[in-house]
């Protein structure tokens, strides 16, 4: 899940995969602006068919944070 994450994140801001680590916030550290963040999560959606609540990512700012919420929901709907 982290790689995937990481790949995709690559395909909306310009930073090297290699400095993208759990602990990396998506705004202060990897240049995210809101849109690309909503964006990016709706690439997510459809890659893992999962359904993402908006009122809950409120609460992601880490790339761990994502990856354990996206375990986590993927987990719920299988």
């Amino acid at each position: 899940m982290l790689e995937k994450i990481k790949e995709l994140i690559c395909n909306y801001v310009e930073v090297n995969i290699d400095d993208i680590g759990e602990e990396s916030r998506f705004i202060e550290d990897l240049g995210f602006n809101s849109y690309d963040f909503i964006s990016m999560l709706g690439d997510l959606e459809n890659e893992l068919g999962v359904t993402i609540d908006e009122t809950e990512i409120l609460e992601i700012h880490t790339v761990g944070e994502a990856v354990k919420y996206l375990s986590d929901l993927q987990k719920k709907e299988q």
